[in-house]
């Protein structure tokens, strides 16, 4: 079985013009990083002109599909019958997606299937985090 689920999702960013550009992103959750997914937009759809990945918690995904969750850098909530918003923030600016609701639960539902809610403590390698956390100084 593998240890990494990637998943395409269209998301629509949320900008001054009213048109919003459908852009393409990507959904990975890794076993070794049982917490956390990540979101990776490609480099030409950003400002910066390179890839930029966004990492945060698996369980502020699942909530925010629900509710509105997150006060940090990343914020999720739910946006009328079928999209969800995901509010990235950054020093330079904020970006804001919209990505339908179905292709979020489908992830997280691959996601939970791979490590069970609950269950992701069982998949940390605590003594190679640390090791790679000090350098290789233990």
């Amino acid at each position: 079985m593998s240890t990494v689920i990637e998943q395409d999702v269209e998301a629509r960013l949320v900008a001054a013009a009213p048109r919003m550009p459908t852009i393409p992103a990507t959904l990975a959750y890794d076993r070794s990083d049982p917490f956390a997914v990540r979101m990776t937009f490609p480099a030409p759809a950003t400002l910066e002109g390179v890839e930029v990945s966004w990492a945060f918690a698996r369980e502020l995904l699942s909530a925010g599909i629900e509710g509105p969750a997150g006060d940090g850098d990343v914020r999720v909530r739910p946006y009328g019958y079928d999209r969800t918003v995901l509010e990235f923030h950054a020093p330079e600016g904020t970006a804001i997606v919209h990505v339908r609701t179905g292709e979020l639960r489908r992830f997280l539902k691959r996601a939970t299937a791979l490590v069970p809610a609950g269950r992701e403590h069982l998949h940390l390698d605590v003594d190679q985090n640390l090791a790679e956390l000090l350098g290789g100084a233990c």
